[in-house]
């Protein structure tokens, strides 16, 4: 190509670059907006997660002990598929709460002293404490609505859970519990 152009009469293209004036330094105002727009999008993408995705607890109660203790660190999983047994958090009476699923919509629960049947059948629950149907608000055998969870307290003496409550609506969970850190008594 060089040949073709001296013969041409045009001056060749070398590889080499011509001087060209050094880029623009940035600026401090430069690096500002960077680092501002970069906290920006990942507080966005923070808060995006702890909104639709997860959710992060502290228990302030002893509902759910042994499992969960008073001032444990709870993260949630809102996108799952819950099921009999699994630990939940949900919102009642303005408070987040803990405890373990027992019946969804439509199943009959019964609480006899010692043992909780849901349609009939006895659960197996690996629970500590024996639940008994003292103290509770509602009558059995009882009829869980339509999208609600009947939840009760790990901690069986306590019946601040459906006993009381009655069914809790799928809405007001906040997911199943996925992670717990314990923050007191290590």
């Amino acid at each position: 190509m060089e040949q073709h152009a001296e013969a041409s009469g045009s001056t060749a293209v070398t590889d080499q670059q011509p001087n060209q004036p050094p880029g623009k330094k940035r600026t401090a105002k430069h690096y500002a907006i960077a680092f501002f727009l970069k906290t920006g999008i990942t507080a966005l993408v923070i808060w995006l997660l702890l909104t639709f995705v997860a959710g992060i607890y502290v228990c302030h109660t002893r509902a759910a002990y042994p499992m969960i203790k008073d001032g444990d660190l709870c993260v949630t999983y809102r996108l799952a598929d819950l099921r009999q047994g699994d630990e939940i958090a949900y919102r009642a009476d303005g408070q987040i709460r803990f405890g373990r699923i027992i019946a969804f919509g439509g199943d009959t629960v019964e609480i006899y002293q010692d043992y909780i049947t849901v349609n009939g059948f006895g659960i197996f629950d690996d629970v500590v404490y024996a639940t008994s149907p003292e103290g509770s608000a509602i009558s059995y055998p009882y009829q869980v609505p339509d999208h609600c969870v009947f939840v009760l307290n790990d901690y069986r003496s306590d019946v601040s859970d459906s006993r009381t409550l009655g069914g809790i609506p799928l809405g007001s969970t906040c997911g199943k519990i996925v992670f717990i850190m314990r923050r007191r008594g290590i």
